[in-house]
């Protein structure tokens, strides 16, 4: 019954390919699936609804078009080249499969930078609300073309995440060749259990997604746990479920108890939810225990600069950093209002002295509560 509450009335879908979904081996795309995806997605045209796809396989099919060995440890010229070979490819057979359904597709290559630049993001938003207004089906990837090592989403998963947040999705679907997370790898523990529902705080979850992904992915299990609970801070409800089964979006919006279900915590600003799944932290605060109480506590808190004992990385004013406890555990994230270098002389400081310190007038508040959001991780 918790599933059916959020999935009920949920119109605007983002969906997460696989890239043992979306291939087959030992070469070439799964037809079948992405004719199988095609009928759902024009199934839920008809009933209103919006769709986002973010694909992987473009890395996989560019490897085999240039006959690269596999596990080969490819440079990044080389990654780079096999995207910009399979690219095409991918797109041609998505195109096809969803012509055959009167259903348009358009192509969009997404970088950091798009999501990051805050002003990019909001262009790029815009450009996908209307794609969606004219009915057509966004298909999103990573643009590993022009990536480079260091600057780059990492894998599908997370750029799912940031997308579900930029749209506003109602529901993000990561379809893959599992039935969703186990308390442990199924195939090593054959007394793993399916977890049918993940709520907010369920930390202990996080040690069951150990492990790697297949040979043809860059994520894995605690990939796709990381980026699920991203959007379920922004209040977005996520399911992981095994896309190789027919009409398994479908199914879903059915309120079929399939897959695991992320429960969502309470819907967040747009502007929060660019801070949480669109910004990389670029350092860290850590923060005393009744700093820690305040800003969890119900009526919630700015972080002043006397709750603050630690500062770690290196950041400008505006950034976004994450707030942390003594022991680690993560607190908050927010847009730091102060350099690095001046946080450490501020830090355990009154408000009142800061410009004593200083030698400026600032904000009272490290980090103000209308640009903070508090973790449920």
């Amino acid at each position: 019954m918790v599933r059916q509450e959020y999935v009920a009335d949920a119109r605007r879908l983002v969906i997460k390919i696989g890239t043992r979904v979306v291939t087959r081996r030992p070469h070439g795309l799964n037809t079948a699936f992405l004719h199988d995806l095609a009928s759902q997605c024009a199934t839920l045209q008809q009933r209103g609804g919006e769709v986002v796809i973010v694909t992987s396989g473009a890395v996989h099919l560019g490897r085999q078009a240039l006959r690269l060995p596999p596990h080969s440890g490819d440079s990044v010229a080389l990654r780079q080249a096999a995207a910009a070979v399979g690219q095409v490819e991918l797109m041609r057979q998505y195109k096809e499969a969803f012509a055959s359904y009167d259903l348009l597709t358009a192509q969009v290559l997404l970088t950091p930078g798009d999501i990051a630049d805050r002003q990019r993001y909001l262009y790029l938003r815009g450009a996908l609300q209307a794609l969606l207004e004219q009915h057509a089906v966004p298909i999103i990837n990573e643009n590993d073309s022009v990536s480079v090592a260091g600057v780059t989403f990492g894998e599908n998963d997370k750029l799912a995440a940031l997308v579900a947040a930029k749209v506003h999705s109602d529901l993000l679907v990561f379809l893959s060749d599992q039935e969703g997370l186990f308390t442990a790898d199924p195939q090593a523990d054959p007394k793993a259990e399916l977890i049918p529902v993940v709520t907010p705080g369920d930390d202990w979850v996080r040690r069951c997604a150990e492990g790697p992904g297949g040979p043809e992915s860059v994520g894995g299990m605690l990939k796709k746990l990381q980026a699920a609970r991203t959007v379920a801070e922004c209040g977005i409800p996520a399911v992981m479920a095994n896309g190789l089964l027919p009409g398994m979006v479908l199914r879903i919006l059915s309120g079929e108890p399939v897959g695991t279900f992320f429960v969502p915590a309470p819907r967040i600003s747009s502007r929060k939810s660019w801070i949480v799944s669109a910004t990389d932290p670029a350092g860290a605060l850590v923060v005393d225990d009744g700093a820690r109480r305040a800003l969890l506590s119900a009526d919630g808190s700015s972080l002043l600069p006397s709750g603050i004992v630690g500062v770690e990385g290196e950041f400008a004013a505006g950034d976004a950093v994450v707030v942390r406890d003594r022991e680690g555990r993560e607190v908050a994230r927010g847009l730091c209002s102060y350099p690095a270098d001046e946080v450490r002389r501020i830090q355990g400081a009154q408000s009142r002295d800061i410009e004593r310190l200083l030698g400026h007038i600032g904000q009272d508040e490290v980090i103000h509560r209308d640009n903070m959001v508090v973790s449920v991780r």
